[in-house]
């Protein structure tokens, strides 16, 4: 199938993004690695009346580290979360994650920015996003910013705190003030499938905390292990609720080993 017709944008700029992104409020869609968004199009399940292309928007590919955080732009791509250096020695959850998404030729395209304002709940980076308390920046209107705590951010299945006309241009980890040790593990049925259960584990400066996804509508944050016992993941035709009750107990302990 063929997307509906739409407008074509290709801002050189954040400015002229949000501008563009504002001229269409609610209709209007920012197009990062579009490995989620054409597919949608292309079923007309998204029927965008713009698209903002930010390919070539300066300035939303870096990596660095500032004032005590690990900073990434928007469109650093998903492969270069699993080879850089500076996220492998700051972030290696992240680099652990990135490498479970798709396949090689989506991670080359696909972005960091685009899968969290994406939202999937089943996806990885939403979840490793909570675990390490990453702040997400949006662009807005008039030059304005504002930053949006990893918690905060996921609303629901494809839904984000984002207002119409802003742009997600960075995400911001903190950096831990020892040693982070962390875990990763996700179960899919094919590898490079949507996971039916992944569970990211951090511990750091004495605590410990566990986010789960795929197992709610957004990712699930439990302070201690016992919670576990309380969380229904929903059923669907992939896996049945029990049988993702049962996996998330198990990756859970298999992040927390990695974790010691």
């Amino acid at each position: 199938m063929k997307p509906a017709p739409f407008e074509y944008l290709r801002p050189a700029t954040v400015a002229e993004a949000v501008e563009a992104l504002s001229a269409h409020p609610g209709e209007a869609k920012a197009l990062a690695g579009g490995q989620s968004l054409v597919p949608l199009m292309n079923l007309r399940l998204a029927r965008p009346a713009a698209l903002v292309d930010l390919d070539r928007v300066a300035g939303l590919d870096r990596v660095e580290i500032s004032d005590g955080y690990l900073t990434i732009g928007a469109m650093v791509r998903h492969e270069r979360l699993v080879t850089d250096p500076t996220v492998r020695r700051t972030a290696p959850l992240l680099a652990a994650a990135a490498t479970w998404i798709g396949h090689s030729a989506i991670r080359h395209r696909g972005t960091i920015g685009g899968s969290l304002a994406h939202a999937d709940p089943a996806a990885e980076l939403p979840t490793v996003a909570v675990a390490l308390r990453a702040e997400m920046v949006a662009a807005g209107p008039a030059g304005t910013s504002r930053s949006i705590p990893a918690g905060e951010f996921f609303l629901g299945p494809l839904t984000t705190a984002l207002d119409d006309g802003e742009l997600l241009t960075e995400i911001r980890i903190p950096l831990a003030p020892d040693r982070r040790q962390v875990g990763f593990a996700e179960f899919a049925r094919r590898h490079g499938d949507f996971a039916l259960v992944l569970a990211a584990a951090v511990v750091d400066s004495g605590s410990l905390r566990v986010v789960l996804g795929g197992v709610g509508p957004v990712p699930v944050a439990v302070s201690a292990l016992d919670e576990l016992e309380g969380i229904d993941p929903p059923g669907d035709l992939h896996a049945s609720s029990r049988y993702r009750r049962a996996l998330l107990k198990v990756l859970v302990e298999r992040a927390l080993e990695q974790a010691q």
